[in-house]
């Protein structure tokens, strides 16, 4: 019977390995120390293997990715240091067990091969939320092999349940492990991070932490959604996933540091555990789940209703739904294009939409665009009824644009249209992770498969947004 050793939370800045910080991983010293602690402790306690959960391997929206070879290599070549390199035999009989438990439950996975870059455009290969802490694991300890996951956008407690399922699959190989849930805090803890600041960012920071380190795992999942977007944090997910491997565990967690120099959360936790003392937290967690679906279905104004209840219509019938009869007579005399957005767990999942009206009332807009952005955007897979009640909806009224210089653009308050010749690209208004006009003007450009150099011209809009 195969046996877990230790459970621990890790960050993953490059610029703690120090051919990549050079010198500047000091200024973040007790990480350094911490993951160096972590590493030690690792050789002490001497795993068959290690399973790593990372938010930068290859990502899904609609299922958990797992490397599937026998070895996978990676360097740090995108921080211009290709020299530094990592690999490692991956655990193939574990590996192997997970996928088949994990589709025995229901739950989407993805085996990424060697022919996934056939398949899906994408490399197996080590990602940076694993090499980090591999790298000061291995300078204590390299005789282990590994399961590379990195976790999809699915619900909660289906990532919950895939923790679960990690930790039965150990217990039935004959061998040890240890889990490392690799993820950074919030990216918003100053201007001098990644994203735009936001005093929720450490607020996020510390109410998660005092969580984890309390074993409050019920807490973690009840969370305030909203702080939990604004913080633009990436471990979240990885989390919940190790929160389910430790579901039975009396848990208790050490806080071994956390500093955010840089302007983002770094936070090093090992856990305490006490097996098999507790009932599953599984259930209750589903009731949240259920419970968030009923609170915000009753939250949802006449725009959101109809956007969600014309894409069930669509699904169950295959045609647009008629226009009910109890839409206000006022909205049927209104005209203006309409954006409608699907998202899951805070990630986008579907957006399509008009600048200018295409029927003849808003209300058909809203009908016909809640179909095209949930099973026609090419960028996902179309969604499904079983899905929908879990997708936060957005129904964006596009008032009438107008020509703009770059000067007067205002991505909080503006959406923004660039056109060259028969190309165009629109971005909605207030989006996260969009700070600046240049970005809101850059991503717009790709969309449209505009160069920089080509000549386009820029309009703004406002929008009125309905959630």
């Amino acid at each position: 019977m195969g046996k877990i050793l230790g459970h621990f939370i890790t960050p993953h800045p490059p610029i703690i390995i120090p051919e990549i910080g050079m010198g500047e991983e000091d200024k973040v010293i007790n990480t350094v120390n911490s993951m160096k602690k972590i590493a030690k402790d690792i050789r002490e306690l001497q795993p068959d293997t290690i399973v790593i959960i990372t938010p930068h391997g290859p990502m899904f929206r609609d299922a958990i990715a797992i490397s599937d070879i026998e070895n996978i290599k990676g360097t740090f070549g995108i921080f211009e240091q290709p020299d530094v390199k990592l690999e490692n035999n991956i655990d193939v009989s574990l590996t192997k067990r997970i996928i088949n438990y994990t589709l025995e439950e229901d739950i989407s996975i993805a085996s990424i091969t060697n022919n996934s870059e056939k398949e899906y455009g994408i490399v197996c290969e080590l990602d940076h939320g694993s090499m980090v802490p591999l790298y000061y694991i291995n300078r204590e300890y390299k005789d282990y092999r590994i399961v590379h996951i990195t976790y999809g956008i699915l619900s909660k407690d289906e990532l919950y349940k895939f923790g679960m399922i990690i930790k039965q699959a150990i217990l039935d190989e004959d061998k040890s492990a240890v889990i490392i849930a690799s993820g950074d805090l919030s990216h918003r803890l100053s201007n001098s991070g990644p994203y735009e600041y936001s005093p929720n960012g450490s607020k996020f920071d510390k109410q998660l932490l005092t969580l984890l380190e309390s074993g409050d795992t019920l807490g973690v999942f009840t969370m305030d959604k909203d702080l939990i977007e604004e913080a633009g944090e990436c471990g979240l997910r990885s989390f919940y996933i190790l929160l389910g491997i430790m579901d039975t565990d009396e848990i208790k967690g050490e806080l071994l540091s956390y500093e955010g120099t840089f302007g983002v959360g770094y936070g090093v936790l090992k856990f305490i555990t006490k097996d098999g003392e507790k009932e599953s937290y599984l259930e209750k967690i589903i009731e949240i789940n259920k419970e968030d679906i009923i609170r915000k279905l009753r939250s949802e104004d006449i725009y959101v209703k109809l956007a969600r209840e014309s894409l069930n219509y669509y699904l169950e019938n295959e045609e647009y739904m008629p226009i009910p009869e109890n839409i206000p007579e006022d909205l049927l005399n209104i005209k203006r294009g309409v954006f409608v957005s699907f998202k899951k767990e805070g990630e986008l999942r579907g957006c399509i939409g008009t600048i200018l009206p295409t029927t003849n009332n808003v209300v058909f807009e809203i009908i016909k665009n809640s179909v095209e952005a949930g099973t026609k955007d090419p960028r996902f897979f179309p969604i499904d009824n079983d899905e929908l009640d879990y997708l936060e909806v957005s129904v964006d009224e596009i008032m009438e644009p107008e020509p703009a210089t770059f000067d007067s653009l205002d991505p909080k308050r503006y959406g923004v249209i660039v056109r060259s010749g028969m190309r165009t690209g629109l971005l909605l208004p207030d989006l996260e992770g969009v700070d600046t006009s240049a970005e809101q003007v850059d991503i717009s450009l790709q969309k449209a498969g505009i160069s920089k150099s080509d000549k386009y011209t820029l309009e703004r809009f406002e929008v009125i947004r309905h959630r």
